[in-house]
């Protein structure tokens, strides 16, 4: 197979959801020797691009996007391992938290998705999140940003005490926080101290992608 070939593959098999297809394209790439940040960027980054897309004009549902995440990160798996630690200096890293008392992750999961697919090194955290945790995290993995969510008005709280916990850290500059949710609002972002609320998994990345 062509180079061609093979990124249209990887492509393809992320926008179809195929995580077989993705794992058999990304042993493919390397066997032909490419450069496995060309064969995620110019191949699965791409497929996740046009279902992010479709996703936004809700030409696709969210069981789509969930395989078409899983076809993604199955390809990576096998591509992240191959790429020199050099080429990966200068990229950013970010984490994903749905913080503690709340156990709803499609939101969280789906920015993940969408942030991987951005270039960017995703830690998630998962669901559940102590505040320690998150503010751990961000100090000892160096974090440039940190993103925050929760489906229920309760746990909003620890939204603020993850900012807080930041700022006595001493690490609140180093790292831009965007909350998202339902129950959260642009002036509930300012009043606790975040950079940004998020109206969806898009708008995180486009916003990210803005400050980073």
């Amino acid at each position: 197979m062509s180079k061609e070939q093979i990124l249209n593959k990887l492509s393809d098999a992320v926008v179809a959801g195929k995580p077989d297809m993705a794992k058999e394209g990304a042993k493919e790439a390397l066997a032909a020797k490419m450069d496995p940040l060309d064969a995620i960027n110019n191949g699965l980054v791409k497929g996740m691009s046009i279902v992010g897309d479709k996703y936004a004009a809700h030409q696709v549902y969210l069981p789509q996007v969930l395989m078409s995440a899983k076809s993604m990160y199955d390809g990576l798996d096998i591509l992240l391992p191959a790429i020199p630690k050099a080429a990966l200096a200068n990229v950013k890293k970010c984490a994903t938290a749905v913080v503690e008392g709340d156990v709803h992750d499609i939101g969280k999961n789906i920015v993940k998705t969408m942030l991987t697919a951005g270039g960017y090194v995703v830690i998630d955290l998962g669901k559940d999140v102590p505040i320690q945790t998150i503010v751990e995290t961000a100090k000892k993995e160096k974090l440039d940003a940190l993103a925050l969510s929760t489906l229920m008005t309760p746990t909003m709280d620890g939204m603020k005490a993850s900012v807080d916990g930041l700022k006595e850290s001493g690490y609140r500059k180093n790292v831009k926080v965007c909350i998202g949710g339902p129950p959260t609002s642009p002036s509930f972002a300012k009043e606790i101290g975040a950079d940004h609320r998020d109206a969806n998994a898009q708008d995180c990345a486009a916003w990210l992608k803005e400050v980073l």
